[in-house]
């Protein structure tokens, strides 16, 4: 059975990475201004399977050469990864009320 809160924490570090990433490439696309080329980073994840369980880490990031994406598309990537990470804490905040109930589930016995 898979560990909701370790799946879920988990999944938050590897967005947390990744919007580090993807900050430095907000920078990178700013600093080579709207004409510019930059060596974008791509974060890099792994599925981690033990006895049937799944979780994500991230695992480094990889550039893309000569990149010219630009400003609004890292931006866009921000955003995507800022849903990522609260829906991630989304779902601990599930878990961890999961666990409360089956806590008090097993005072009432």
């Amino acid at each position: 059975m898979i560990d909701l809160l370790a799946a879920a924490a988990g999944a938050m570090d590897a967005q947390r990475a990744a919007l580090d990433v993807y900050a430095r490439n907000v920078a990178a696309a700013e600093a080579a201004g709207p004409r510019g080329t930059y060596a974008r980073e791509v974060p890099t994840f792994a599925l981690d399977g033990e006895d049937g369980a799944t979780a994500v880490r991230f695992t480094g990031a990889r550039s893309e050469k000569e990149s010219n994406s630009g400003v609004i598309v890292e931006m866009i990537a921000v955003m995507n990864a800022s849903r990522a990470y609260e829906a991630d804490a989304s779902l601990f905040d599930v878990g961890k009320t999961l666990e409360e109930h089956t806590i008090d589930m097993g005072r009432l016995s």
